[in-house]
């Protein structure tokens, strides 16, 4: 990332100090209603860019990662969960297929630069077990003309098919690339009811009409 570790304080204390708490009840539904059928109780997960940890404090598995640069974010994360605070481009401090899912949310596009996506994936590919899974969520450039840029620390423009293409040139293999997934943003936005969000994940065809964000699946 370009951004410095005291750099990332500042920006994500200021951007998701006052929503915490909401985007924390969000997860807990995103993953009871939805992405739970990825998620095994024996998997060894990694929260790839895991922020406040609002998804991997939420998972109920065998074995909980969260990596992060913010040095911040080591207060956040649960006590079972284990933090691995380094630039995720480097080296995992990980064993090879020690992983059964890395998630990602929202994280990708703040890497430095394309290179340092690539370099990223390989090492996701290397810790991931074969069949692993690796899920991630992002902005869809595609449907975001100019707001992608209101956020300072934005910096790679990606699509489903830019990033399914990547994810198959590092050796995985795309099951789902769903161009319109969840809404852009929580920072600013409506706090609609959960029950909303509930029924907004079974309605696919809401996703055509609010779907700002991209959901792609692939797999070692």
């Amino acid at each position: 990332m370009s951004e410095q570790p005291s750099e990332l304080t500042q920006i994500y204390e200021r951007r998701f100090k006052s929503i915490e708490e909401y985007r924390n009840r969000v997860w807990k539904v995103l993953i009871g209603s939805f992405f739970a059928k990825w998620l095994r109780p024996g998997d060894s997960v990694l929260d790839l860019g895991c922020g406040f940890g609002e998804f991997i404090n939420n998972v109920t598995c065998r074995h909980r990662y969260g990596m992060d640069l913010n040095p911040a974010t080591a207060a956040k994360l649960n006590t079972e969960v284990r933090f691995i605070e380094q630039d995720c481009s480097q080296h995992w401090d990980l064993p090879d297929t020690s992983l059964d899912v890395v998630f990602t949310s929202n994280f990708l596009e703040h890497l430095g630069d394309k290179d340092a996506v690539k370099r990223t994936l390989a090492q996701a590919y290397r810790s991931l077990r074969p069949g692993g899974l690796f899920i991630a969520m992002g902005p869809n450039i595609r449907y975001l003309p100019g707001a992608y840029w209101d956020f300072f620390d934005h910096h790679v423009i990606l699509t489903e098919r830019s990033l399914s293409e990547v994810l198959s040139i590092s050796g995985f293999n795309v099951e789902r690339a769903t161009p319109r997934f969840l809404p852009y943003t929580m920072v600013g936005g409506i706090r609609y009811p959960l029950w909303l969000l509930r029924l907004y994940l079974v309605m696919p065809f809401l996703w055509w009409i609010k779907g700002r964000q991209f959901l792609v699946i692939a797999r070692r």
